[in-house]
């Protein structure tokens, strides 16, 4: 690869990271010409994915287009452990059911991003489920107590005489040993996850790999342009927003918070983004450059036929446990039964299109009866009159009949 490529893979690479380390390691990488293995580890606790998420994920895009070959590794072994970066406690850890079916809800949502076809996804199970009792003593006695007490979050939960269970010192181990099972080149995470990624850098040295690269990715703000992007804060844009959601939220970003978007959220050239910045810079209104992101964004996740009517939807948004005025109404036949479950309810008043997306709803804990979170599956018999909502579009006042 010649130097004026290499500046231009450079240039993409760094772009709106927050840290790579160490930069000419890569560019050595860069100069063999071979297609670099670029690995991001996803525990699947987290399915429900919002724009914040995909800043790591549109670097890994940006490293498929270069040619390189991205792992997506689903942590099924080390989700089942639970992540320790930033929690005050030990965290529960996954069933193995829960791991299967949150590792498939991932796959279905990167892959808006990512080309299924250039990415390979790998399970961390793979390797870990196969070491012996033997094999992990030999990994934990890589690496010191005192230097794992270094960790900034396991440091401030000793001081604090907060419990430290031993299962969470291994994560970070198996999570660097991830690297040298997969002989990655370049490791992504979030800036929390630099402990983590340097880890995967001290045991590839140790079991005489070439090491990897790390690089690290910024926390993207929320609508609210000050605290990070978090559903609990509500200032997010989920990938699964409809398309009048994801306008409505990007027509409502802060100005000043709009380049930063454009830099960490789209894939067009930074030389395109600096010339929308310099017409605004000449009076041009922000609120125009926010519908070219919008239409971005929404077809990435959608369509172009969904960006191009995302205008006319905007606004049209149930929130969750709210009743909004003019709820259509529909009566569901308890068709000879004495009882129907709210599965059937939620298929037969047109909710869901099938069982299994009545299911699937109900797993995710999206039904609302009556403006109240429905915890458990229940039925309903003659005569009862309830509002029942799925998810953020589908709404109904049903009454029950014979």
């Amino acid at each position: 690869m010649g130097n004026n490529q290499i500046q231009e893979s450079l240039a993409v690479i760094k772009r709106g990271i927050e840290e790579l380390l160490p930069e000419e390691e890569l560019i050595r990488k860069l100069e063999t010409g071979r297609p670099l293995k670029i690995k991001a580890g996803f525990d699947p606790t987290a399915p429900d994915l919002h724009f914040g998420h995909t800043v790591l994920i549109n670097k890994l895009r940006q490293f498929q287009d270069l040619g390189h070959e991205v792992i997506f590794l689903i942590g099924d072994f080390t989700g089942m452990i639970g992540d320790p970066t930033g929690k005050s406690a030990t965290r529960p850890p996954l069933t193995p059911d829960q791991v299967a079916k949150n590792a498939e809800t991932y796959k279905e949502q990167v892959f808006k991003i990512l080309d299924p076809e250039r990415t390979t996804v790998r399970f961390n199970s793979e390797w870990m489920g196969e070491m012996s009792a033997a094999d992990m003593i030999q990994l934990a006695g890589k690496y010191s107590v005192a230097r794992m007490l270094e960790r900034d979050d396991f440091r401030k939960r000793y001081a604090a005489e907060q419990s430290i269970a031993i299962h969470e010192f291994l994560y970070p181990l198996v999570q660097g040993y991830d690297s040298v099972a997969l002989e990655a080149d370049v490791e992504l995470g979030g800036t929390d996850q630099r402990f983590n990624l340097l880890m995967g850098r001290m045991l590839q040295k140790q079991y005489g790999q070439e090491q990897q690269v790390i690089l690290t990715m910024p926390i993207l703000e929320g609508l609210d342009g000050v605290q990070k992007m978090s559903k609990s804060l509500n200032n997010y844009i989920g990938v699964n927003d409809s398309p009048g959601e994801m306008f409505t939220k990007l027509l409502s970003i802060p100005d000043q918070l709009l380049w930063r978007y454009f830099e960490l959220l789209s894939l067009k050239p930074m030389s395109e983004v600096r010339a929308f910045r310099e017409e605004v810079e000449r009076g041009a209104n922000p609120q125009d450059f926010k519908k070219v992101l919008a239409e971005e964004l929404i077809t990435r996740f959608h369509d172009a036929e969904a960006a191009a009517g995302a205008h006319r939807s905007a606004g049209n948004r149930v929130a969750l446990g709210e009743i909004p005025d003019n709820v259509p109404e529909v009566n569901v036949s308890l068709e000879g039964q004495s009882e129907i479950p709210v599965a059937a309810v939620l298929r037969l008043a047109n909710l869901v299109k099938n069982g299994a997306a009545a299911r699937d709803v109900i797993g995710r804990g999206a039904v609302f009866i009556d403006g109240q979170q429905m915890e458990n599956a229940r039925s309903f018999s003659l005569g009862e009159v309830f509002v029942i909502q799925a998810g953020k579009k589908k709404i109904a006042k049903v009454t029950i009949v014979q």
